[in-house]
């Protein structure tokens, strides 16, 4: 089934490599079909622009944008086209000499959108509500000084996980497996499955290990009151919250979806095997 795409938001992150020059020519292209585009390009810190109305986003720049335009344009089930200029993304599987192709494929509808799961973050302290988050990627509760262990407890819908002495604990989306969890060693998942990963960074006790969980699965961190350092909440990358002893911070699967459009140039799995270099040579 064909897409109508009227108006298209064009996500630019300008601190990227002739990101404004492709972002102009985006734009021309697209809006000699008579379709209205809209450039939201920012450098360091992006703001929130409006974005109702829209049948189509282009996120243009690497991994980090996608995030940003998934948690903005989640709600309003808006796809994303998402076109790598970064060094190393496993999201951005569209190159920017494929946008047209791309473009015109799912408007013809020979390409559809992928939905991958959000995680909803709230922090609880004294009983009271005092943020919320989204997480495309992961959340990670760590200390904020280097090499200090914290003190968490984790619990499973209502029962009790464990206590860890860790580095801190990341709790990941399948979409977020192949970035920080990988490297914590955590397992890699496809990014359409509906499951979590609670994965402990350097346990003190060697027996945790990463574990897989449904996405109906409700995760609850206590922050114990014994600690030796600051702890912090940290969502994508991207959002750092300070938590305090007693906190309790609750995750679980959004209802929202991020809309992310499939590539036809090359599978989830050939991007691994490319940018793992899981060739079999000598750089594997």
């Amino acid at each position: 089934m064909k897409h109508d795409v009227r108006r298209v938001l064009i996500v630019a992150n300008f601190t990227k490599p002739h990101a404004d020059e492709l972002a102009e020519e985006m734009r021309e292209k697209l809006e000699s079909l008579g379709i209205r585009v809209v450039v939201f390009g920012f450098r360091g810190r992006p703001a929130h622009p409006q974005v109702n109305g829209f049948d189509l986003a282009i996120s243009l720049g690497g991994d980090g944008t996608v995030l940003y335009s998934a948690r903005l344009l989640s709600s309003l089930r808006i796809p994303i086209l998402a076109v790598n200029l970064g060094d190393f993304g496993f999201i951005t599987e569209v190159t920017a000499d494929e946008w047209w192709d791309a473009f015109e494929a799912y408007r013809d509808g020979r390409l559809e959108a992928g939905e991958r799961i959000i995680l909803r973050i709230e922090v609880w302290r004294r009983g009271v509500s005092v943020a919320e988050f989204m997480g495309v990627n992961d959340l990670v509760i760590s200390a904020s000084a280097i090499s200090k262990i914290v003190r968490l407890t984790v619990h499973l819908s209502r029962e009790t996980l464990g206590r860890y002495r860790a580095d801190g604990i990341i709790v990941a989306t399948p979409t977020g497996s192949t970035a920080y969890s990988a490297a914590a060693g955590g397992p890699i998942l496809h990014p359409e499955m509906e499951a979590m990963i609670i994965n402990p960074i350097c346990p003190f006790t060697l027996s945790h290990r990463p574990l897989v969980v449904d996405s109906s699965e409700r995760i609850q961190i206590h922050v114990e009151h014994e600690q030796r350092t600051e702890v912090i909440l940290t969502a994508d990358g991207q959002t750092v919250f300070p938590l305090q002893p007693g906190d309790e911070v609750c995750v679980c699967c959004s209802d929202e979806r991020a809309h992310i459009i499939r590539s036809d140039k090359r599978s989830f799995y050939e991007v691994l095997r490319s940018k793992l270099n899981w060739s079999g040579g000598p750089d594997a």
